[in-house]
């Protein structure tokens, strides 16, 4: 936290300490509509929201506040978590990630994390720059970017804002163009792959992930303020 020194009064001064960068952490999905389901059967939503409480936890170690949307698989409404996120620096929706469903049986070929932002939201330059430094931590941790959401055969396609980070143009992804503020949707891992999974369950693999993603918004948000 930065501190401000003020003229005061009698040739005093005070000290006003600047107030903290705080970041809304998205769990992705909701009880009712859980999102993918992993090789073993255990519904996203879950894989979310244990990644996301180690974000929150990573990020309030480095002295940036939270505000965890979505943890109680509670909200159906797209819209009503970057309205509920309103104030917030940054929004980041934690997911992780599944293949079309027709390479489902060749679903152990892909693996990787993937940053998604959109082409509307307000702040898309702040949006880039984020997601870019979340890559980059994610890389220098030991991840790889998984690129096949680029390709028009095996991805949606989503094209490449960053390729060498991982980061895909996503223009329609909600919680993107809807968010006031810079905004990333991060996939971890790819469940429907088992070995992908059963590195997402490891809470050591885990803890490098919410690491690095914590490592790369804190990046971000100290170059906004120079």
């Amino acid at each position: 936290m930065k501190q401000t020194w003020i003229p005061a009064f009698a040739g005093m001064t005070m000290v006003l300490s600047a107030v903290a960068k705080e970041v809304a952490v998205d769990v992705g999905h909701y009880a009712a509509e859980p999102g993918v389901i992993s090789a073993s059967g255990r519904p996203e939503f879950e894989y979310n929201r244990d990644l996301a409480l180690d974000v929150k936890a990573e990020l309030e170690k480095r002295q940036l506040q939270t505000r965890l949307i979505g943890e109680k698989g509670d909200y159906a409404v797209l819209h009503h978590r970057t309205r509920d996120a309103q104030g917030a620096d940054l929004f980041v929706s934690i997911h992780h990630d599944s293949v079309k469903e027709s390479l489902l049986p060749r679903a152990n070929e892909f693996a990787g994390f993937s940053l998604f932002i959109s082409k509307f939201n307000p702040r898309v330059d702040r949006s880039l720059a984020c997601a870019s430094a979340i890559g980059e931590k994610l890389r220098a941790a030991g991840f790889t970017p998984s690129r096949y959401h680029a390709d028009p055969v095996l991805g949606a396609p989503r094209p490449f804002a960053d390729e060498t980070n991982g980061v895909h143009w996503y223009d329609n992804l909600a919680v993107g163009r809807s968010a006031a503020m810079p905004s990333v949707l991060v996939e971890a891992g790819v469940i429907v792959n088992g070995d992908e999974e059963r590195r997402m369950r490891d809470p050591e693999v885990r803890l490098r992930i919410a690491t690095a993603i914590a490592a790369g918004v804190q990046d971000c948000l100290a170059k906004e303020e120079k």
